[in-house]
């Protein structure tokens, strides 16, 4: 099960969007009007988030997940 959820993505996209809002550089070409939503979710369209994911499994063991 290495897809993401989509709650995975929204708070993935979100998250980038307030590094993005904060200062961080932005990893892909955008347009001068896009919105910092609309760039993190470009980001993480075309797979150059530096961000992973980590899920607690039922039995508690923790599962990374690479965005990348």
């Amino acid at each position: 099960m290495n897809s993401i959820t989509r709650f995975e993505r929204a708070r993935l996209i979100s998250a980038r969007a307030l590094q993005i809002s904060l200062g961080a550089p932005v990893l892909v070409k955008a347009p001068a009007n896009m919105s910092i939503f609309e760039i993190a979710k470009l980001e993480f369209e075309k797979k150059v988030l530096p961000l992973t994911i980590m899920r607690t499994m039922p039995s508690g063991a923790v599962k990374i997940v690479e965005v990348m």
